[in-house]
């Protein structure tokens, strides 16, 4: 008891009133220590094999979809960030009457950096270094301090964009066509009967499209996440049969929706516990999760007496093997702070078994399957509407002595 009750004494002494905040930098999970090697190390030797190994057989790295760029707290009024994603670098910022927008971060005059020194002039950013003035809207320019005339082709790209569950996304698409589906907005985290209880962030060092595989790899549940969160994330500790007492049983079913939302997929998690091979229903949890794109998913969590609350997971491609994946979560207020965070603390343990395997395993655009892995099969060509035939793929790199 005392050992279940652990990570509760620890979440009290951190204290109950701040929200949960773990950010876990690129290379500080996922990756094993080796001999000779620190685990530092060993995540960039691993890194570089997987960067070079057999490019041609993945997807596109880039899907068409909605993607997070930060936290609507990250721009106030007035302010100007520049951010690094899906291979493209963009500003972004915000007016002084709220309104956001995401621009290229580069002005088309002669390529200065809006963000670096850059201001918003009304609802435009003013590049740093000639005083140029393009539209939020439509990146169309409206003011040059020393021209008579502002030509009609002088504008810079303008991102579409939304701000919806306390989150700035954007719009790609491949081709530059406009979204096709909107983004749901959580009523109860814009009503605020569900207050942010915390959040954690990691680094992932695969393709965008292994990630959301997980939902519909069930068969992986009860092998991987079947132990003990109290063993840890560490892949060569947690089948220690220190804590063989205590065990997770999952039963899970995923498919896609049909149109007109033909963009979303659901998981149906049950999730129980037992302890000693008995069963104990104060562990018992309902999960309804929601994929909605390529980059984002809704998980609803329902307790019997614990009351309800949401996981906001978003996974954005920062390079085209490297994921930046966000865990939010919101619950009922009237539910004291320890019970989400808690969740959220336990999600992150397994989470984290999930990065070694994604950090370290190749995609198969053709794996070995058995029958039980129909999912699987289901799921790869329910994703592949995110990608288009001119969609970006990697480039195949030759076979050289470089070594």
């Amino acid at each position: 008891l005392f050992l279940l009750l652990l990570p509760l004494l620890l979440l009290v002494l951190l204290g109950c009133s701040r929200p949960l905040v773990l950010r876990r930098g690129p290379g500080q999970v996922g990756y094993l220590p080796t001999p000779g090697l620190n685990r530092r190390q060993a995540a960039r030797r691993a890194r570089h094999a997987r960067r070079a190994r057999r490019p041609e057989a993945l997807p596109p790295p880039y899907p068409n979809g909605w993607y997070r760029l930060l936290d609507s707290a990250q721009l106030p009024r007035g302010a100007v960030r520049s951010l690094a994603l899906l291979g493209e670098q963009l500003a972004v910022f915000r007016t002084q009457d709220g309104q956001a927008h995401v621009v290229d971060a580069y002005c088309p005059h002669l390529g200065a950096d809006f963000a670096a020194g850059g201001r918003v002039v009304g609802n435009c950013i003013e590049c740093p270094f000639h005083g140029w003035q393009f539209r939020g809207e439509d990146g169309k320019c409206t003011h040059i301090p020393y021209a008579e005339k502002v030509p009609d082709f002088a504008r810079v790209r303008a991102w579409p964009s939304c701000e919806v569950n306390e989150m700035l996304l954007v719009w790609y698409h491949c081709e530059g066509l406009a979204p096709t589906w909107a983004v749901p907005e959580q009523r109860e985290i814009t009503t605020g009967e569900w207050v942010f209880r915390g959040q954690t962030e990691h680094f992932i060092n695969a393709h965008i499209q292994e990630i959301p595989e997980n939902a519909a790899d069930t068969a992986h549940l009860a092998f991987l996440h079947g132990p003990a969160i109290l063993s840890g994330s560490d892949l060569r500790y947690t089948r220690s049969k220190l804590w063989d007492f205590m065990k997770h049983i999952w039963k899970a079913e995923w498919w896609p929706e049909p149109e007109p939302n033909q963009h979303c997929s659901r998981l149906l998690l049950q999730h129980t516990t037992t302890i000693f091979g008995k069963h104990v229903s104060l562990m018992d949890l309902m999960v309804s999760a929601r994929q909605v794109g390529p980059g984002l998913v809704f998980l609803i969590f329902e307790h019997a007496f614990l009351g309800r609350g949401i996981l906001l997971q978003t996974v954005t491609p920062l390079e085209p093997l490297l994921q930046n994946v966000v865990h939010k979560i919101y619950y009922q207020k009237n539910i004291p702070a320890i019970i989400p965070k808690f969740i959220l603390r336990a999600e992150c343990t397994q989470f984290e078994r999930d990065i070694t395997i994604w950090n370290n395993k190749q995609y198969l655009p053709k794996p070995l399957l058995v029958r039980e892995d129909s999912s699987i099969q289901k799921h790869r060509r329910w994703y592949a509407q995110f990608y288009s035939q001119k969609s970006r793929r990697l480039p195949v790199q030759k076979e050289s002595l470089d070594w």
